[in-house]
């Protein structure tokens, strides 16, 4: 059996959620410096690694700068996944193994994934059972707090006797998706069903919100998502009370995202940085033309010029 990393991790724990086609290694590097304690993989498909690995193997690359690095998985069939994380043990060496239960997007929900399958007790049992049969990898799960009529503790309970290692909580239901406020009893509650490591995501965006957040629920630490588009020192914002950033730091930051982005990608990854560049200078003076620009970006030259550097 592998190390179980979570047990050794300083509290509270910051984590980089995952984001599907966001949280690639380029982002996940920039957000390890500023602070992050673990760092999910963009979320892939176990089906598409069962039909066809050495494509969907490409999104899971990553650099040893990221560990401490987990892999998330979403799918349905438990054989996929028995099969997809054989491969991710031995192609990529992750640190850990992530099942997503929580994705509330409605091309992953109608396959009877992400939050879909929270809602089917029987066959996330069987996804869960199929993910440990076959790794010695700590696995994790990713989970809301009620999608259909199963609400989080009857979840928990129905997987209370298997070796889960870390949950991340969205403190939100697969109704709510990603709007309304979270609920922090149903995360402070779940301690009584779970006693591995407990992340509470969503809507965590300062300082001020992580610790209301933790002292609300008791949780171990938090996950960060949205909250660090356009802003991956997030995580010094919130361990460094005093921590101040201005514009020609954040630019520089853009910059070397967008360096990074280039030589792990080449011009699709400068086109990809246009969505990035536009949250970068959210707030600022002058961000309606600077998006203008951003938008239209085809080199890092261009890049270079939009921000003056």
């Amino acid at each position: 059996m592998a190390i179980n990393f979570w047990r050794k991790l300083k509290r509270p724990i910051l984590a980089m959620a995952p984001l599907a086609g966001l949280t690639d290694s380029p982002f996940r590097i920039l957000v390890k410096k500023y602070g992050a304690t673990v760092l999910y993989s963009e979320m892939v498909s176990a089906t598409a690694l069962f039909y066809n690995p050495e494509e969907t193997l490409k999104l899971l690359q990553f650099t040893k700068t990221e560990r401490p690095y987990v892999v998330q998985l979403f799918g349905s069939d438990p054989n996929h996944f028995a099969v997809a994380v054989k491969i991710i043990e031995k192609k990529i060496k992750p640190d850990g193994i992530d099942i997503n239960f929580g994705c509330p997007v409605r091309k992953v929900t109608k396959q009877g994934s992400g939050s879909a399958l929270m809602a089917n007790l029987t066959q996330s049992r069987a996804v869960i059972e199929a993910v440990l049969a076959n790794t010695k990898l700590p696995v994790s799960i990713k989970v809301r707090t009620e999608s259909g009529k199963v609400k989080l503790k009857d979840f928990l309970q129905n997987i209370s006797d298997l070796k889960i290692a870390a949950l991340m909580i969205h403190g939100r239901t697969l109704k709510q998706g990603f709007n309304g406020a979270i609920d922090l009893q149903a995360i402070k509650e779940a301690r009584q069903y779970f006693s591995g490591v407990i992340l509470a995501n969503g809507g965590i965006d300062s300082r001020f919100e992580m610790e209301r957040v933790l002292l609300a629920t008791g949780a171990d630490g938090v996950g960060i998502g949205r909250g660090a588009l356009g802003r991956p020192w997030i995580f010094q914002e919130l361990t460094k009370p005093k921590f101040k950033i201005n514009q020609e730091q954040i630019f520089k930051i853009a910059y070397r995202h967008s360096q990074l982005m280039f030589k792990q990608k080449g011009l699709p990854g400068i086109l990809e940085m246009r969505k990035h560049l536009c949250w970068y200078v959210n707030g600022l003076s002058g961000a309606k033309k600077l998006r203008e620009k951003m938008v239209r970006v085809e080199s890092l030259e261009d890049i270079k010029k939009v921000l003056a550097l």
